[in-house]
């Protein structure tokens, strides 16, 4: 999964440098496990996964006239993240289920995470601390309720306890976790460990999920599943400012809420899945036209904080288009009019690409996706941006003359042993930040990836 979001300035210094040993004793550790491959119990009373992930990104000078306080550093830089995480799942009762995914996490994205709206480390946000800093990052309890139907296999994995249960169900999820765990999935993008690793591809830019600092919060999912679509409504807490640490116990005026809709198909014997979605979020926001109105813009949007709500819509789309091909596509929009508050600063965004898995070429296991993404912000942000302002959640150039974000995405993931995957990865970036004066700007990455 991947959680955007970003670490407050004061868990934004320092670099860490040798995060790869991490990644080492990790993959020695889980390797004997690894080398298994049992076949899954048809129903199991626990399941225990683990994973690490390495990535370590970075890019030349590049044009710039100006940078102010959240810009994309102009000068050369490279930086790193590392996460390592248990999911530890055990069956209480026949459809009863607790979950526990203790992380620990480390390392800094590139220039703080700051300054690019789409942008290109979804790990960025989680592995925000100069030292390993743990997470219970998420704890929450999961309830079937079986409604008849066929019977359908859910196989052991992540935060999944194998069982058959009916077609035919309604679950029910509470606790802490990730908004982006049930919302806005793509078979082809949703988790910057595994596939592509920019925000604006990964998740829908324009919808504002509800997240602390690291893309967790707490809340309540139903979901609503039958053969052919599944029906998802999700209730959230907001962080008390933005992207803080902290959830706002304010539940009547401090809440974001989702409505999705999936509906699954097949044609030609291939398959493909629509996700439309809509959303309602209730924070204690700032207005860009209050604030634009204010003689201080320095302090202009913080002073124009109060529980406003904002709304949107989004669709998530993938199609099989050979048995080894693949197509997605996101689309998502918001009003604008209050302040990016939990993810980031996107108003509009669309985004489209390929995956192929290697079998074309001898290497079933490996992946290859390219994909590429537009987003762009309201003409009341921009003049926000334009007057020099700072307070926004990850950008800030102290000026601004606007134009769309446009961003490309390659990997390749090459699978190196049954535990382990390497994956070279190049982000193009025009306009960041929004800013026709900054950039264009290539970025580097490599991710290493241990799986059990």
């Amino acid at each position: 999964m991947s959680n955007a979001g970003h670490a407050p300035a004061d868990r934004r210094r320092g670099r860490l440098r040798v995060p790869a040993a991490a990644v080492a004793a990790c993959a020695w550790l889980l390797a004997p496990a690894c080398r298994a491959d049992p076949a899954p119990p048809e129903s199991a009373t626990w399941s225990l996964h683990e994973q690490a992930t390495w990535i370590d990104q970075a890019h030349p000078s590049f044009p710039s006239p100006y940078e102010g306080a959240n810009s994309f550093t102009a000068a050369a830089e490279s930086d790193r993240t590392f996460s390592f995480s248990v999911f530890a799942g055990i069956r209480l009762f026949p459809e009863t289920e607790i979950y526990y995914n203790p992380e620990l996490l480390q390392g800094h994205a590139l220039a703080n995470t700051v300054g690019i709206a789409g942008f290109p480390n979804g790990e960025g946000a989680k592995a925000a601390f100069p030292n390993l800093h743990y997470s219970t990052s998420r704890l929450f309890i999961r309830q079937t309720i079986e409604l008849g139907g066929d019977k359908a296999p859910v196989e052991d994995d992540q935060n999944q306890v194998a069982r058959s249960y009916d077609e035919d169900r309604l679950t029910l999820s509470l606790g802490k976790f990730s908004a982006s765990d049930f919302f806005d999935g793509n078979t082809y993008s949703h988790d910057s460990r595994t596939q592509f690793m920019n925000w604006a591809i990964i998740e829908s830019g324009a919808w504002d999920y509800p997240a602390d600092v690291v893309g967790y919060t707490a809340g309540f999912v139903a979901e609503w599943n039958t053969k052919n679509w599944m029906l998802h409504y999700g209730i959230f807490m907001e962080p008390t400012v933005p992207n803080g640490a902290r959830l706002d116990y304010h539940l009547l005026d401090a809440h974001g809420q989702i409505l999705q809709f999936d509906k699954r198909y097949s044609a030609g014997g291939l398959t493909g899945t629509l996700r439309p979605f809509v959303f309602w979020n209730q924070a204690h926001m700032g207005s860009y036209a209050d604030t634009l109105a204010s003689p201080d813009i320095a302090t202009g949007l913080s002073s124009s904080r109060a529980y406003r709500s904002k709304v949107g819509f989004g669709l998530s789309w993938d199609q099989q288009l050979t048995a080894s091909l693949g197509a997605f596509a996101r689309l998502s929009w918001d009003d604008g009019r209050t302040e990016s508050f939990a993810f980031t600063e996107i108003d509009r965004s669309v985004a489209a690409g390929l995956s192929s898995s290697g079998a074309q070429w001898g290497r079933k296991n490996d992946t290859l996706g390219v994909a590429a993404v537009i987003n762009a912000i309201v003409p009341a942000h921009q003049a926000y941006l334009a007057a020099g302002g700072t307070e926004g959640l990850i950008l800030g150039d102290g000026a601004l003359r606007y134009g769309p974000e446009e961003i490309v995405e390659i990997y390749y993931s090459s699978q190196i042993m049954k535990w382990l995957s390497i994956s070279p990865d190049l982000q193009y970036v025009v306009h960041p930040g929004y800013n026709r004066d900054r950039g264009p700007v290539p970025i580097y990455g490599v991710r290493a990836h241990v799986e059990y």
